[in-house]
């Protein structure tokens, strides 16, 4: 049986560390896990369960597809893709755990079941999902960085026709050589 999860972790600053600190914000594995769509992967996942079936709950998406990330992008072991999200807070982070846990959080045989009720292309649709999100905040950046040169722009032509009424202001008060005033 599959549960939704209403509220995805996507705060850094909530994740517990019980020796202390916070995680960094600009690791890899914390910038990733905040530009990666959960959600869209958590429709596709619940449509693979039965709506009434008895036995355990099954783990969130985010566990199973975040795990089978980081098989693909370290180039792990089933083995030892469970033993490095056990040793390392940011991939626990990354899969989805509220908080450090010294235990591993599934045994290494549940990534045969992930890869079976994920299918083969859910890596590659990861990966586009992740493109697509890198290039939303790429554009969104650039459009700020364009708003602030156009506001940039606009400050400097202020102060040119200020300079100009200046400029022309000092004109008229010149007289040529020879005149009395």
């Amino acid at each position: 049986m599959y549960k939704k999860t209403e509220h995805q972790l996507t705060f850094v600053d909530d994740f517990f560390l019980p020796f202390g600190g916070k995680l960094n914000k600009e690791n890899r594995w914390v910038r990733l896990a905040e530009m990666i769509p959960w959600w869209m992967a958590e429709e596709k996942y619940a449509k693979s369960f039965k709506k009434k079936f008895k036995g355990e709950k099954a783990y969130s998406v985010r566990i199973a597809l975040g795990a089978l990330y980081i098989k693909e992008r370290l180039g792990l072991s089933d083995r030892e893709t469970v033993e490095q999200i056990t040793e390392n807070p940011y991939l626990q982070y990354f899969i989805g755990l509220p908080e450090f846990q010294e235990k591993a959080p599934f045994d290494h045989s549940l990534m045969t079941r992930f890869r079976k009720r994920l299918g083969a292309n859910i890596i590659n649709e990861l990966n586009e999902w992740i493109v697509l999100e890198e290039q939303k905040r790429q554009l969104e950046e650039a459009s700020k960085e364009n708003d602030n040169n156009d506001d940039q722009d606009h400050d400097d032509d202020d102060h040119v026709d200020e300079d100009r009424n200046d400029y022309d202001h000092d004109r008229g008060d010149l007289q040529p050589p020879g005149s009395d005033s």
